[in-house]
């Protein structure tokens, strides 16, 4: 937006003879004078002016998530930065005795006209005061000898009358701009919010739409003054944080403010749709009007914008600059030297010596000199362009950071379990696979792991060389039956078609690696497997049958025994076959 502005600036000065004027520094006196003396007009010339010059204001909404008006933050926030890029005093003079720009029929080139009533009464002023402090001086000079009497007594009264009217005046627009100065339209709308039941009051709205008023007629003399367009852009962050009910106020207080066709007001929203279109069908005072939150985000937006997936280069430098802004104490060991990480005498080596005494301070120095190492070859496995690893890191900022900060803790722990007797192992770039394995897939991940720990429990444990994608497709049709009762651990997982390709083709991890490698795993949160396990055992629960009760079903039996002797040749023969064939449950003394 900005390169678009300052092309379309050198544009239209190509043509005109006119510079746009300053509004700050040796341009404040002169934007005062027209602020006092002139009033702007709005004419044909300024219409057709492409030139335009954007003020970007931010507003994240989780800074007022705890207020009762939400909204009522994003117009202070606009009012203050506004005020705040112009200056106090301009918009306060402005406010006291700026006047709205005026429209005139026809075709006019002269953008300003003077305002003669000002410039009459300021002059009426001054020559009041000065004729008010001439009286009193010739009232105070008639003490001198042989000018005393009735006369100078008149002279005093009529110019201490006339100055102090003239004075008054004067003093009163100087008290009403220092008053615009010291109390902003920012305090001015958080006084009428802290009162109490403000929201039954019929004028609390008329009072913030009068400020908003005042604002845009502001911008629009300082358009005609600047000589070029004017946007303020409003960049909305951090709205699908809040409450329904406080995402429904902002975006009623967006609509406000852009239902004036001249508001010179741009909006950006950076939230996630489907999170924005579930508060608006949960908020309770919006049902019957967005009961399809993305019907009413298609009626609010007027332009959407969806980012696009990350390229490979785009990822790969995102990817390189979280592991590059790592300034903690972990990232400091990484890009420290192995010799200075072999010296001894450092406060925190001498401190963990103290507490753990079991290795020597020179041990230790080699140990975190290994370790860094590790970490050194585990993230440059994250953003290496040779290696297929970032394709499975998502396309979010928060999530990279999430899997670099996880890196090194992961492999620290892996270290010292290697150190306690498995010397073998997993290596670095495993262990960061395996990091991004539980960052995004946390479901899948944990559902395998269950199964896996199952089949140990029941004594059927696979080998260690068994993969641990063929434990989880082996089970896959039983966590299809638990998609209701797991849907909203499910919706953490990302594409399980990566999953598949992670887990069969470029990361086949073993069962042995998987149950090393969960030792040190600190970025699953095992309740998801906890409660996995809680519903596998409850499905598995069968109601008992009922017993059967040998006295009742005696009776029956020997005459079905009785029936088959009678029908068959064999009678014996026939009564065992019966009794085998009715009741299999039983068994003979001595018999199987």
């Amino acid at each position: 937006m900005q390169q678009e502005a300052a092309q379309r600036e050198s544009e239209e000065l190509e043509h005109v003879q006119w510079r746009p004027r300053a509004v700050s520094g040796w341009g404040v006196p002169q934007l005062l004078w027209y602020l006092v003396f002139l009033q702007p007009i709005i004419t044909e010339v300024h219409l057709r002016r492409r030139n335009v010059q954007f003020l970007f204001i931010r507003f994240s909404a989780w800074q007022y998530a705890g207020t009762d008006k939400l909204w009522a933050g994003l117009v202070t926030t606009l009012c203050e930065g506004i005020r705040h890029h112009y200056g106090a005093l301009p918009f306060s003079v402005y406010s006291v005795l700026g006047n709205k720009p005026a429209t005139r029929q026809g075709c006019c080139h002269n953008e300003w006209h003077c305002r003669r009533r000002v410039c009459l009464g300021l002059l009426a002023l001054l020559a009041a005061l000065g004729l008010g402090v001439g009286l009193l001086y010739l009232s105070l000079g008639g003490h001198a000898p042989g000018h005393g009497g009735p006369n100078g007594s008149l002279l005093k009264v009529f110019g201490g009358a006339a100055t102090t009217l003239s004075g008054s005046g004067l003093l009163m627009a100087v008290y009403s701009v220092g008053k615009h100065l010291f109390v902003s339209q920012r305090k001015k709308i958080e006084r009428l919010v802290s009162r109490e039941k403000f929201g039954s009051q019929l004028g609390f709205m008329c009072e913030v739409k009068k400020e908003v008023e005042l604002l845009t007629d502001f911008l629009c003399f300082l358009e005609i003054y600047q000589r070029r367009r004017l946007r303020v852009v409003l960049e909305v962050t951090g709205l699908d944080t809040c409450y329904p009910e406080r995402v429904v106020g902002v975006l009623n207080a967006i609509n406000t403010l852009l239902s004036d066709s001249h508001a010179p007001f741009i909006f950006i929203l950076v939230v996630d749709p489907s999170i924005l279109a579930a508060c608006l069908e949960s908020a309770g005072n919006m049902k019957g009007t967005a009961d399809n939150g993305y019907l009413f985000l298609n009626r609010t937006v007027t332009l959407p914008f969806s980012v696009p997936i990350m390229g490979r280069r785009t990822k790969l430098q995102f990817l390189h600059d979280a592991v590059q802004s790592r300034d903690d104490l972990l990232y400091r060991e990484i890009t420290r030297k192995p010799g200075a990480a072999g010296g001894g005498g450092s406060e925190r080596a001498q401190l963990l010596a103290v507490q753990t005494q079991v290795v020597p301070e020179r041990r230790q120095g080699s140990i975190d000199a290994e370790a860094a190492r590790r970490i050194q070859e585990a993230l440059f496995c994250l953003h290496d362009e040779r290696d297929c690893l970032y394709e499975y890191v998502p396309d979010n900022v928060v999530s990279m950071r999430r899997i670099v900060n996880t890196v090194p803790i992961t492999v620290r722990l892996l270290q010292q379990q290697q150190q306690q007797g498995d010397f073998g192992g997993p290596t670095p770039r495993q262990a960061v696979a395996w990091v991004v394995l539980a960052n995004q897939w946390p479901c899948r991940l944990s559902w395998a792991l269950q199964c896996l720990e199952d089949r140990q429990q029941t004594g059927g444990a696979p080998e260690g060389r068994a993969r641990l994608w063929d434990v989880f497709r082996d089970n896959s049709r039983e966590l299809h039956t638990m998609t209701k009762a797991l849907q909203n651990v499910l919706d953490l997982d990302g594409d399980p078609e990566l999953f598949e390709r992670f887990l069969g083709a470029d990361f086949p991890f073993t069962v042995a690696e998987a149950q090393s490698l969960l030792r040190c795993t600190v970025n699953l949160d095992h309740s998801i497997r906890r409660r996995m396990g809680l519903i596998r055992a409850v499905s598995a629960l069968k109601p008992p049958s009922p017993p059967k009760s040998p006295a009742r079903d005696a009776p029956h039996a020997a005459h079905r025994a009785n029936s088959a002797s009678r029908a068959s040749p064999s009678g014996r023969a026939a009564g065992q076959a019966g009794e085998a064939l009715f009741c299999p449950g039983e068994s003979r003394p001595g018999g199987p």
